[in-house]
């Protein structure tokens, strides 16, 4: 067992070591939704893509995982609803639907996935945050390509190649980010 995990009670994500009330709670969803947001503005164009690459992925497992499950699904139904609503926070300041929409739809049940596993640990180590972040990838993507495919009225193949294929090494990036930011994260909140 890791130093990290060591020091944690078990259940516990990164928001538990904040004074519990229903003010932190809502505070939490808020940043997580506002956090998201403001990670969707670094949008890069790929080309013959429709979906640009962003940092609103990494931004939603990051706050599934700090948050738990139902804070994090919180969040980012929030993030949602007010981007549905007109608040032009998706990728490139845009809001409503669009054929990335997936994605976004993806990022909500990637958060509950990613949540409930940091809830197990998932988080506190190099290893498990490595792959408690592919699972929440997966879960994106799964959402988001058949979605992309539909919307754009793509073949399922070319969906692959422009919604999927594209992304691998930033995700990847991503993930390493990850792997590193949160057992330190935790590492620093035990001592």
């Amino acid at each position: 067992m890791s130093t990290a995990a060591a020091g944690a009670r078990p259940g516990e994500v990164l928001a538990d070591l904040l004074p519990a009330s229903r003010v932190r709670d809502v505070a939490l969803v808020l940043g997580g939704a506002a956090l998201t947001g403001l990670a969707a503005q670094i949008s890069v164009p790929v080309p013959g893509s429709p979906v640009p690459v962003t940092g609103q992925t990494f931004a939603a497992l990051l706050v599934g995982t700090s948050l738990g499950a139902r804070r994090g699904v919180s969040a980012l139904v929030l993030y949602a609803v007010a981007g549905l609503a007109g608040v032009p926070w998706f990728a490139g300041g845009a809001s409503g639907i669009s054929v990335s929409f997936g994605y976004i739809l993806g990022m909500i049940l990637a958060s509950a996935a990613v949540g409930a596993l940091a809830r197990r640990g998932a988080d506190r180590t190099v290893w498990r945050t490595a792959g408690a972040m592919l699972i929440g990838e997966a879960i994106v993507y799964a959402v988001g390509v058949p979605y992309l495919a539909y919307a754009a009225d793509l073949p399922l193949s070319t969906a692959i190649a422009v919604g999927l294929t594209p992304f691998l090494i930033g995700d990847a990036v991503k993930a390493l980010l990850a792997m590193g930011l949160l057992p330190t994260t935790w590492k620093f909140a035990n001592r």
